[in-house]
């Protein structure tokens, strides 16, 4: 029976090209290589279902290969079911749950999720929920929109930053639906199609998708991740120059994915910087309080200390209490949050006003917020641990906080692994994920957010899935358990 042509948007070439980013593995095996790099983009859900594929002599101009490779490429994806094809029609993206089981099929079952840098609720999160319900009878009687949000929420938020070193009052914070929320929300008022964006290359991929979903031009700063160097100043310095963006986008503490942290001097200097320049700064602040090594109040001040009123600091509950709460928070000077909720009414109205309550009372229990950040530094060695073992050619700086090891491989082959580990059940983000132009294939992040014993599985697993992008025979002896 004939495919039916479904209804979905078209890729062009040029586009495709961009988001393979550099996709060919330096062997002779390029249609492999290419339609490995395809297939990643459908299991990470850049390519939706339905998702028309360019011409084949479109996408060889723009990716500068033989329609030949293009055909063999396509045929592959064929045959494993990611894409289908009809005479006159062309090819689009398939249903990948509907193809038969082969070499490359995910495994559903039993499948580790080894993509997600996220922890599950903190203990004493239903306390929480039972004390709110109490207090949730004091606000019954008001309208329930709350544009900023609650006083006694903003309140805490505010001395939290103030014993940081950025002395911040209610007035100067506003709670959001969630980091990414705040920084779209910062995005939509300070940037529009065609303006840059300075970011940190590697650097969190959903502000990239936000970035190129508002029509804005990301600009990459290069991280060093062997944390010798870590931020170039003189490279911002520059940009800043040359690019003129208008704004920049900046995870100073834990960086996702590197997990570097920017010391104090660092932040004098680079705010100095952003500062001379009257350029705006985003500050990441979300892996800020799982220092793993320390109080996080003995830590650096925020940069916002250094960078004047134009730096705008972006929190959140999800990393270190739960992601199901969905609440964040800006730290702005209070003409810049004036002008943040004015933009606000375009998109919500505020957020909810029982969540706000919960997290206020999680806010008070300073020694959960301890024990978590003990219980995420046995994870992350356990992690390091399992490397070690099962990968122990891979390279790594060992992180003082946040969520995730940046680990680099002795060969770039990060897209070809991240398909590999699907078919051996455990789903992993490649380091092109990372990359303002993909790239970084010689890079891959793992969380240690799951228990040491999953953690010890993903690990077996993915060293198996190495093994058979090497072709070497361990890839055999490692069975699924």
């Amino acid at each position: 029976m004939e495919a039916a042509v479904p209804l979905g948007g078209r890729i062009s070439g040029p586009r495709l090209a961009v988001m393979l980013g550099s996709w060919r593995q330096g062997s002779r095996q390029g249609a492999a290589d290419l339609a490995a790099a395809i297939e990643l983009q459908v299991l990470d859900g850049q390519l939706p279902l339905g998702t028309r594929l360019p011409a084949e002599r479109e996408l060889a101009d723009a990716l500068g290969v033989s329609r030949t490779l293009i055909g063999a490429a396509l045929d592959r994806l064929r045959e494993s079911g990611f894409v289908a094809s009809r005479r006159g029609a062309g090819s689009w993206i398939a249903a990948p749950g509907r193809r038969r089981r082969g070499p490359l099929a995910p495994v559903g079952d039993g499948s580790i999720d080894f993509t997600h840098a996220s922890s599950p609720a903190i203990p004493g999160t239903a306390a929480a929920v039972d004390a709110a319900r109490v207090r949730l009878a004091d606000h019954l009687g008001d309208h329930g929109y709350q544009e900023r949000g609650l006083l006694g929420l903003r309140e805490k938020i505010a001395r939290r930053y103030t014993e940081r070193g950025l002395p911040t009052t209610p007035a100067q914070v506003m709670v959001t639906n969630g980091a990414h929320h705040a920084f779209v929300l910062v995005l939509r008022m300070l940037a529009g199609p065609g303006d840059r964006v300075l970011v940190e290359q590697p650097t969190y991929p959903n502000a990239l998708e936000a970035i190129r979903a508002a029509h804005a031009i990301p600009v990459p700063v290069a991280l060093d991740p062997s944390g010798e160097r870590g931020w170039d100043i003189a490279g911002v310095d520059a940009a800043l120059r040359q690019a003129s963006p208008r704004f920049a986008y900046l995870v100073v503490d834990f960086q996702n994915p590197t997990g570097l942290r920017l010391d104090a001097e660092g932040r004098a200097r680079l705010g100095t910087v952003l500062a001379r320049a009257r350029t705006p700064v985003v500050v990441d602040e979300t892996l800020v309080e799982l220092d793993l090594e320390g109080d996080p109040l003995a830590g650096p001040p925020p940069l916002a200390a250094f960078a004047g009123d134009l730096a705008i600091c972006v929190g959140s509950a999800s990393k270190t209490h739960w992601g199901g709460l969905r609440l964040g928070w800006i730290r702005a000077s209070e003409d810049l949050l004036g002008r943040l909720v004015s933009a606000r009414y375009a998109v919500d109205l505020g957020s909810p006003v029982f969540e706000q309550i919960v997290l206020g009372e999680l806010l008070d229990d300073d020694a959960a917020l301890g024990r978590r950040r003990e219980e995420l530094r046995g994870y992350r060695d356990a992690l390091a641990g399992a490397v070690h073992r099962y990968l122990p050619d891979w390279t790594f700086t060992l992180p003082k906080g946040g969520l995730s090891l940046w680990c680099r491989m002795p060969e770039p082959v990060s897209s070809r692994l991240a398909v590999a580990a699907a078919s051996h059940g455990v789903q992993v983000a490649p380091g092109s994920r990372f990359g303002v132009h993909g790239g970084l294939e010689r890079w891959i992040r793992l969380p240690f957010s799951l228990p040491p014993d999953r953690i010890e599985e993903a690990v077996r697993r993915l060293s198996a899935a190495e093994a058979s992008v090497r072709g070497t025979p361990e890839s055999l002896a490692a069975p699924i358990a």
